[in-house]
């Protein structure tokens, strides 16, 4: 990860890609209607194909995070710094927002946008839930990136464990893991999924911080 106070590039990289994220994830999951005729399958595989896209388009621009729950974990694994930190948070929410614009346009308020839900109208067992989601996910990752050697395969081992991530997920609360891709499309479709967003930036916060401390952990540096 670059040291710059102002990471100009790789801010425009995470807008991008957030963006980018939103537009072909959460619309596949308009387009396909998610739960039905197999649409759980084809939108977890959208989420997947997007970050295997993204990883090798902007990876050694960015890193690719386009999540702040990576972000965060890489913060606390010391990858990046405070500075660098915000500005992707920043880039990947308006990304995640200009995403949404884009899919309200597309689809329509009525779409729900791909917003996510409460699994039972349990915000407790959500955040449980999302958590777990994304202990998996953000492991993952910190794993394979944790070997330099791996560089080649790394895109494709994080795509792969987000559409699995999603296989399960989406049946119970439409599946975050990711605060930004929650946020833009809750800002839009308005209602519960405006007023339950904050399950969704807790669950894959609080998932990505144990996972990332774990790592810290049990985990070898090939740095």
């Amino acid at each position: 990860m670059k040291k710059n106070k102002l990471n100009i590039k790789s801010y425009i990289a995470e807008f991008i890609g957030t963006c980018v994220l939103v537009v072909f994830g959460c619309g596949t999951a308009c387009a396909v209607h998610c739960e039905v005729n197999g649409g759980y399958l084809i939108t977890a595989l959208a989420f997947g194909l997007v970050i295997v896209a993204m990883a090798y388009s902007i990876g050694n621009i960015s890193g690719c995070h386009i999540n702040p729950a990576v972000s965060l974990a890489m913060l606390i694994n010391k990858k990046m710094n405070v500075t660098d930190f915000i500005g992707y948070l920043i880039s990947q929410f308006l990304g995640a927002i200009f995403g949404s614009l884009i899919l309200l346009l597309y689809f329509g308020k009525d779409s729900g946008l791909g917003a996510n839900g409460l699994y039972e109208e349990n915000i407790l067992l959500s955040i449980l839930i999302e958590a777990i989601l994304t202990f998996v996910f953000i492991f993952a990752i910190l794993g394979v990136t944790s070997k330099s050697k791996n560089a080649q395969v790394t895109g494709i081992v994080i795509g792969l464990t987000l559409t699995l991530v999603h296989i399960l997920g989406i049946h119970f609360t439409g599946t975050s893991v990711n605060p930004a891709r929650s946020f833009g499309p809750a800002l839009f479709a308005g209602g519960d999924a405006l007023v339950n967003v904050w399950v969704f930036i807790v669950g894959p916060c609080l998932g990505s911080a144990v996972a990332a401390y774990a790592w810290k952990f049990i985990g070898n540096k090939d740095e």
